[in-house]
């Protein structure tokens, strides 16, 4: 299997939400990005699977020299996703810090399985998705700075509404992302979320998350750079899909512990054709 074929499949078999956005893309972007999103599955694959701590670490080690290769004149990565990695980096200039960040993020679950305050939550939000999000703006390409800015609270956005989705299954694997802090206001404890109880307080710690994510998807939109509306409209599909699924566990009352809330493909491909037409104006969806 040629390399960009393995990329492609690890984001195919992932069902990601992602790959709606990859889909309109031309060749080079599409797989420059099937490569960012197979490098972040793999690594995150690591870090969640087994239970030998010290092999995971060294898991991630070397993808940490894999991506010093990718940035070294004459270096040649050694894993296959990486060899790709390698060439979007060429063609696309990826920061080379942004790629060590999602590897710091992933190096935080092995770290650590709760964490007390959402200020101490932000530095993993960003670097397992906002860094994300600044590798893929240099894929679509933009023009304006603010560009950045959009891409941090979009991962943001985009991180906190799989806390929200995943809260249940997450807390049976040992780590809760929902900061301790909000667990003792509104009286949920680490067991009742590993047990799936559901009820009045769960609700109302959920309202409080999902009213956070909100207001990142809103700081979010509003730092969007009307100037780059048609080369980030792989990055609007992202986020409105994520938007869309945020309401329909809302809509649910946040019935997150039965099974995984997803939104039905129909419904991402409208959101998507909708935000292509949009770029095209040159408006946010």
């Amino acid at each position: 299997m040629s390399l960009t074929g393995l990329s492609s499949r690890v984001t195919r078999k992932s069902r990601s939400n992602f790959y709606y956005a990859f889909l309109a893309l031309p060749r080079a972007r599409r797989e420059a990005l099937y490569a960012v999103y197979a490098f972040c599955r793999t690594v995150d694959d690591i870090a969640d699977l087994g239970t030998d701590a010290a092999a995971q670490r060294a898991g991630l080690a070397e993808w940490r020299r894999d991506i010093a290769r990718c940035y070294e004149s004459g270096a040649a990565p050694e894993h296959p996703i990486a060899r790709q990695l390698a060439g979007a980096v060429r063609e696309f200039g990826l920061p080379r810090g942004a790629l060590e960040a999602i590897v710091e993020g992933c190096e935080m679950d092995l770290q650590r399985s709760t964490y007390e305050t959402f200020e101490e939550l932000v530095p993993y939000c960003y670097r397992v998705a906002s860094a994300v999000g600044l590798c893929c703006i240099e894929i679509f390409g933009y023009t304006d700075p603010g560009a950045r800015d959009y891409a941090v609270s979009l991962g943001m956005a985009l991180q906190l509404t799989n806390i929200i989705r995943d809260v249940g299954a997450d807390a049976r694997g040992g780590r809760i992302y929902v900061p301790q802090q909000d667990l003792r206001t509104f009286g949920v404890s680490a067991e009742d979320l590993r047990a799936g109880r559901y009820g009045d307080a769960f609700v109302r710690l959920m309202t409080a998350q999902a009213a956070r994510a909100r207001e990142q998807y809103a700081t979010a939109w509003a730092a969007f750079p009307a100037a780059d509306a048609r080369s980030l409209v792989p990055a609007e599909i992202m986020g409105r899909i994520y938007f869309a699924l945020l309401g329909e566990i809302e809509a649910r009352r946040f019935r997150v512990f039965d099974e995984r809330v997803a939104l039905p493909a129909r419904r991402k491909a409208a959101i998507a054709l909708r935000c292509w037409m949009s770029g095209l104006l040159g408006r946010v969806a």
